[in-house]
């Protein structure tokens, strides 16, 4: 993809998943990474498997402080940030896992779900907003859900979190544009990562899959190359636009 070599990147909920698939697409398409999690043993693993070539910084992404010290330190590290990936989620059965109906819901489950999930995204993007503007531009994508579209009774938190976050991709890109600093949303379906399989029975797994247009399993590179392709100068006229990627199951214009 053009503009992706040498360009600075940081990427905040990486340590695993979706965010770990997009660090090693970057680096392998020449970009310089850093990578922030709360996750500290994956962070070590995702470093290790890359020969040290990715940067990494243990950070809880739901509070100011960590967030604006992983901002500072790429800053410095990278030399200047040209885009700014966000895949931090709060898919823990502590939390996702007690995402109960509207009939039985826990605020508490509601306050940590929006402070990590929408919260925590609009700190990273605050705190990028200096150093993007003074690299002259860049690029902003953020994970959302098609959780965000389907209404699902049994997680209205995790939806709520994610139909948010489209408002705060429009808002970023209209407040940014005039910097040439893009802000974009990918809105995966069911895509088989580590995380996500904590909340569901290989049997519903396979049902899913079932019922989508395109009956194949979803994986974590689908979704970063789509990621990386937002963070790329060939997406240089996409902005305040949701991709969905989610094998046809939801098919909106």
């Amino acid at each position: 993809m053009r503009g992706l070599k040498d360009k600075r990147y940081v990427i905040g909920g990486g340590a695993t998943g979706l965010g770990a698939a997009l660090a090693r697409r970057l680096v392998e398409e020449g970009a310089r990474v850093m990578v922030g999690d709360i996750n500290a043993a994956g962070l070590e693993a995702l470093a290790a498997s890359t020969n040290g070539a990715i940067l990494t910084e243990a950070a809880d992404l739901s509070e100011p402080e960590p967030v604006d010290r992983l901002i500072a330190r790429a800053a410095k590290d990278l030399g200047g940030i040209d885009g700014l990936a966000i895949t931090v989620a709060d898919l823990s059965k502590n939390t996702m896992g007690r995402d109960y109906d509207l009939a039985n819901f826990l605020p508490e489950v509601w306050e940590r779900t929006m402070r990590v999930n929408v919260i925590g995204h609009a700190l990273l993007i605050k705190a990028a907003i200096p150093h993007l503007k003074a690299a002259g531009g860049g690029s902003i994508v953020t994970i959302t859900s098609g959780a965000a579209y389907a209404g699902n009774a049994n997680i209205p938190a995790y939806g709520a979190s994610k139909a948010a976050l489209h408002a705060v991709v429009r808002s970023a890109a209209n407040l940014l544009g005039r910097d040439f600093i893009r802000c974009n949303g990918v809105a995966p379906g069911f895509i088989q990562t580590d995380g996500a399989m904590i909340n569901v029975t290989p049997e519903w797994r396979d049902s899913i899959i079932a019922s989508q247009p395109l009956p194949k399993p979803g994986m974590p590179d689908d979704i970063a190359s789509v990621m990386a392709f937002l963070l790329s100068d060939d997406a240089g006229l996409i902005t305040g636009q949701v991709i969905a990627v989610n094998a046809g199951t939801y098919q909106r214009d």
